[in-house]
């Protein structure tokens, strides 16, 4: 287990080695993704033959340096929530078996400014129920585009 905290690039760079971490799988459930060092990577486990699917909330998807139009349009599955209220999760499955959850925006202000948090583990008791609600919300959101 890994624990991180910000301001500062601890957490992003957890959130960077459990991209690269992703050998065939990776499942991304953020509020918001704007922070171009987690997209290169994003993209890069994409080029790799990383299974890359992306939920996010559709409000911050249209934020000006919102990354999320770059990531779809490069062929990386996403869905968002269609509702008033916000999808504000923050955690990623790579492998099924390896998760990273926690306070942390993948955003640059959340690396320069914000008091934020993020754990890494790979206990099954905690990975297997995210595990289950990213597939709930992977199953009831809608694609984008």
């Amino acid at each position: 287990m890994e624990v991180a905290f910000s301001p500062g690039p601890d957490c992003k760079n957890l959130i960077i080695e459990h991209i690269k971490s992703a050998a065939l799988d990776l499942w991304v459930c953020v509020f918001t993704i704007s922070d171009n060092d987690i997209t290169r990577a994003l993209l890069r486990a994409h080029q790799q033959g990383v299974n890359l699917r992306i939920i996010t909330d559709n409000d911050k998807s249209m934020d000006a340096g919102s990354d999320i139009f770059e990531l779809e349009d490069a062929g990386i599955q996403v869905r968002t929530d269609q509702s008033s209220s916000h999808m504000h999760h923050k955690f990623s499955i790579a492998d099924g078996s390896r998760l990273i959850t926690g306070s942390y925006n993948w955003t640059r202000s959340a690396e320069q400014y914000n008091q934020e948090n993020i754990i890494a583990t790979e206990h099954p008791d905690l990975v297997k129920p995210f595990k289950t609600e990213f597939r709930k919300l992977w199953d009831n959101l809608q694609i984008r585009l």
